[in-house]
């Protein structure tokens, strides 16, 4: 490993526990860094620090946010009979893209895994069910979580929860991308591409 003094060594260390930057990307943003103005880095310094200090969790849908309740839930143009249930925050951003979609969401952060013994009780599906019993418009919740092991489990578990509550419960459909071949797609994604087929 190069030798670097101690200040750029730390710089590059915590760069490199940044979700999908390696070491070699550690270094470049590290010395991208240190060739900027000293107000750019500060700047950057401070909206980071900002972000983290004003960030938490909004109390309805558990979304981050900076006011609370968020935007969406305070929203007077949502539609309130639908609960979109996804993973993490990230996927609320991917939603909200689209522009196709007006209901309210829920954030669950993590998925049930118990090969990383993750239980419904370290994700926030207690709340999902408590705001269930308070709302009483919700007539449909969407589960959206990813199409893995582990988000198709939560969904089941979930729907398996909300089956006695009488409350639609509905899954988003999986399968070919576009642009995607056929002879490259796995059983799987050819499978849920044929449930989730429609009528044109």
């Amino acid at each position: 490993m190069a030798r670097y003094s101690p200040s750029i060594a730390k710089l590059v260390a915590e760069l490199g526990k940044l979700p999908g930057i390696g070491n070699k990307s550690a270094q470049r943003l590290a010395f991208h860094l240190l060739a900027q103005p000293l107000e750019r880095v500060e700047s950057l310094a401070n909206a980071i620090l900002e972000a983290r200090r004003s960030t938490r969790l909004c109390s309805v849908c558990c979304n981050l946010t900076d006011k609370d309740p968020c935007e969406i839930c305070a929203g007077s143009g949502r539609e309130r009979t639908q609960i979109c249930v996804v993973e993490n925050p990230r996927d609320v951003a991917a939603m909200e893209r689209i522009h196709e979609y007006k209901g309210l969401y829920h954030v669950l952060h993590g998925v049930i895994s118990p090969l990383q013994n993750i239980g419904p009780d370290q994700i926030k599906l207690r709340e999902l069910l408590a705001r269930l019993r308070t709302e009483d418009l919700v007539s449909e919740v969407i589960l959206a979580t990813n199409p893995t092991v582990e988000g198709e489990a939560t969904a089941l578990y979930i729907a398996r929860l909300l089956k006695p509550a009488n409350i639609k419960t509905t899954r988003i459909a999986h399968g070919i991308p576009m642009g995607g071949d056929l002879e490259y797609a796995d059983e799987v994604t050819l499978a849920r591409a044929m449930e989730g087929r429609r009528e044109i």
